[in-house]
C-alpha cells in the first residue's frame, strides 16, 4: 500500500513524526485483507455470527526506526503474516521508500470477544493462513 507524506505528518524538523508511522501501518494491516481479495464486510459479518462482539486489538508491537521519511515522500507499507495462532496473528511490516527500509515492525494482533481472547474464527484463520510461508 502506498501513502504520500503530507505536511501534517511531519514534525517541526520536516521529518515524519514517529507516531504517524503507526497510522500508516494500521492502514497497511487493514488493506492487507483487501489486497488478498477478501470482501471485508462479508468476512466480518460471518465472523460476527460465529463470535458476536469480536474485535482485533494490537497486543504488542516492536518498532525499529531506521531512516526518516520527509514531506512529499511516497512510502510503501508492506505487511505479511508470520504466524496464525489460536487467538492471535503475528505480522511483520515495513515502511519503505523505494529500496530503503525506513521502519520495521513486529505486530501481534489478538482476537477478542467479551473482553477476553477467543479463538480466531475459521473464516479469518483460513484467509490469513493462505499467505503464511512455512
Amino acid at each position: 500500500m502506498q501513502v504520500r507524506v503530507y505536511y501534517e505528518d511531519t514534525d517541526f524538523s520536516g521529518i515524519v513524526y514517529h507516531a504517524n508511522y503507526l497510522r500508516f501501518m494500521e492502514r497497511g494491516r487493514t488493506n492487507h485483507l483487501r489486497l488478498m481479495g477478501a470482501e471485508q464486510h462479508a468476512l466480518f459479518e460471518q465472523a460476527a455470527t460465529e463470535t458476536p462482539g469480536f474485535a482485533f486489538v494490537v497486543r504488542s508491537m516492536h518498532l525499529d526506526f531506521m531512516k526518516p521519511a520527509r514531506m512529499d515522500d511516497v512510502l510503501d507499507i508492506v505487511t505479511w503474516p508470520v504466524a496464525v495462532k489460536g487467538a492471535s496473528i503475528m505480522l511483520n511490516q515495513e515502511v519503505r521508500r523505494g529500496e530503503d527500509v525506513l521502519v520495521k515492525a513486529e505486530v501481534r494482533v489478538a482476537f477478542i470477544s467479551g473482553g477476553r481472547a477467543q479463538p480466531i474464527p475459521k473464516t479469518i484463520r483460513t484467509l490469513m493462513k493462505a499467505d503464511v510461508i512455512s
